[in-house]
């Protein structure tokens, strides 16, 4: 076993990191690395527990924002979404031999486990590999809500953020303006006060109110989750300090 720094994280998967280049669909190049990244960890010794977002395929705040159809149920179906995505990560882990169990906030027993705090535990405790779906399972809640809500419930030691391929967080949005400066380092009110688009202000709280550190970074570099749960320097680094 590795001398890790991280024994138990979270890793937040965004729905357009399961669409490679083109951020829609499933990309099979994109979902193979991912996976590969994730067993890798896992036999170093870190127990991986994993919240995947649904933007590849739905928005819900965008078909509500069109009048597609009401907030609530483009929310559910952005849900549902997030099933199809956990799915394809649970399928590609099983291929490398990795033990995954997927749970979902809402129900779909024929295809998942209900979430259960103390049974997703277990899974880690076991060394499976955990997948949650449907977010916290409410509507006007975001994935990153729901990341940040299931790290503290499993008593993850932090909570890893792959955004939009991306490397870090900047005072802009680095590709669309190639002189925005990227931070190493800040405290949760910083990250609030700035108004940063790391994730939404719910999720940030949540993680400064249980002082869970944050790091985000780009999984597309092979390594950095590696990297990350070793204590390496990679991406930036929210925390209270």
């Amino acid at each position: 076993m590795a001398d890790l720094k991280y024994h138990r994280i979270l890793l937040k998967l965004s729905g357009e990191a399961f669409g490679g280049d083109r951020g829609t669909g499933i990309d099979s190049q994109t979902l193979g690395n991912i996976a590969e990244q994730v067993r890798l960890v896992t036999e170093m010794g870190a127990s991986v527990a994993i919240v995947v977002g649904g933007g590849n395929f739905w928005r819900g705040t965008d078909a509500a924002r069109a009048g597609i159809m009401d907030r609530v149920t483009a929310d559910y179906a952005g849900m549902i979404a997030t099933a199809i995505n956990a799915l394809a990560l649970q399928d590609a882990l099983e291929k490398l031999g990795i033990v995954t169990r997927t749970q979902t906030a809402i129900g779909m027993q024929q295809i998942a486990e209900p979430y259960i705090r103390r049974r997703a535990i277990r899974h880690l405790e076991k060394g499976r590999a955990v997948i949650f779906a449907g977010g916290t399972g409410n509507p006007y809640m975001t994935t990153d809500t729901a990341a940040a809500l299931r790290a503290i419930e499993i008593e993850a030691e932090v909570l890893l953020m792959t955004k939009n391929n991306v490397d870090g967080i900047y005072s802009e949005d680095p590709r669309k303006n190639p002189r925005a400066k990227k931070f190493r380092h800040l405290t949760y009110l910083e990250a609030l006060n700035l108004r940063l688009a790391v994730m939404d202000s719910t999720a940030l709280s949540l993680c400064m109110e249980n002082k869970l550190p944050i790091i985000v970074f780009n999984l597309k570099t092979p390594g950095n989750l590696e990297k990350t749960v070793l204590g390496e320097k990679v991406g930036t680094l929210v925390s209270s300090e």
